[in-house]
C-alpha cells in the first residue's frame, strides 16, 4: 500500500488523500470533498475564477508529485476535477479500465514528462542615427523591401533552429507530443512540444536542452525548458519514436 503523508497539504476542503486499491499493485489515490464546495452547481460557478482553478491545479499537482517522489511508483494522473459520487463508482469505473491503464502504466513507467518552447525574440533595437528621408518612392518601396526580406530572413533562421532543436531533442524522448498554436494566435511559438523522457536519459536530455538553447539564441530565437512533471500529454496514444 502506499505510504501517503497525510499531514501534507491538499485540496482546499478535501479529507486527506488515501489510496484506494483497484489490484495487487495498482491503487487510486482519491480524496473525499464536500458537494457543498464541489457540487455541480458551485463547480460550475467557479470554474470561470481563474484563481480558483489555479489554486485547485497547485494542490491537484502536489499531490501527485509527493505520490510519484514513492519509491517505484508510476503515476498516471488523472484530470482535475475527476469526481465520482461514490468510492464505490469510483472502483468500478477504473476496475473496467484496467487494460487501457495498464497499457499507460507500460508505456510511461520510468519516464518524466518534460515541456519545451521555442518562440522568435524580438528583434534588437538599432542604436543607429535615423536615416534620412529618402528622396523618392522608388528609394522608399527598396527599403520596405529589404526589411520585409530581413524579417524573413529572421523568421526563417528561427524556424529552422527551432526544428532542428525539436529533433534533437526527440531523439533521447521515448514520445513526443506537439501542439499545436490556436488558430487565433498572434505570436504562437515556434514549437511547443512535451517530451517523455526516461530518468535515465535525463541527464543527457538536459545537455542536448542546453546545446539547442544557444542554436537557438544564435537563431534569433528563445528555448525554455519546464519540468520534470507527472506524463499528462502521454495519457493518452502518442507518436513513439
Amino acid at each position: 500500500m502506499p505510504a501517503i503523508d497525510t499531514a501534507a497539504p491538499c485540496i482546499p476542503g478535501s479529507a486527506a488523500p488515501r489510496p484506494l486499491e483497484l489490484y495487487p499493485s495498482l491503487w487510486a489515490i482519491a480524496s473525499d470533498v464536500p458537494l457543498s464546495r464541489y457540487g455541480p452547481e458551485r463547480l460550475e460557478a467557479h470554474l470561470h475564477d481563474l484563481d480558483w482553478v489555479a489554486e485547485i491545479g497547485v494542490c491537484h499537482e502536489a499531490v501527485i508529485e509527493r505520490v510519484a517522489a514513492l519509491r517505484g511508483a508510476t503515476v498516471v494522473p488523472m484530470k482535475l476535477f475527476t469526481m465520482f459520487s461514490t468510492t464505490a463508482r469510483a472502483l468500478e469505473d477504473l476496475r473496467g479500465r484496467r487494460r487501457d491503464i495498464s497499457a499507460i502504466l507500460r508505456r510511461v513507467r520510468g519516464c518524466q514528462e518534460w515541456g519545451v518552447r521555442v518562440t522568435q525574440r524580438a528583434s534588437a533595437p538599432s542604436h543607429k542615427k535615423t536615416a534620412p528621408t529618402v528622396s523618392s518612392g522608388t528609394a522608399f518601396l527598396a527599403a520596405k523591401k529589404r526589411a520585409r526580406d530581413e524579417a524573413h530572413d529572421r523568421l526563417a533562421r528561427s524556424g529552422a533552429a527551432a526544428e532542428e532543436a525539436f529533433a534533437s531533442l526527440s531523439a533521447h524522448a521515448r514520445a513526443t507530443v506537439r501542439r499545436e498554436p490556436p488558430n487565433a494566435a498572434t505570436s504562437p511559438p515556434l514549437v511547443d512540444a512535451a517530451f517523455l523522457v526516461s530518468t535515465a536519459c535525463r541527464a543527457r536530455f538536459r545537455a542536448a536542452a542546453t546545446r539547442a538553447a544557444a542554436a537557438c539564441r544564435d537563431a534569433g530565437a528563445a528555448l525554455s525548458v519546464t519540468g520534470p512533471w507527472a506524463p499528462y500529454n502521454f495519457i493518452a496514444e502518442t507518436r513513439s519514436r
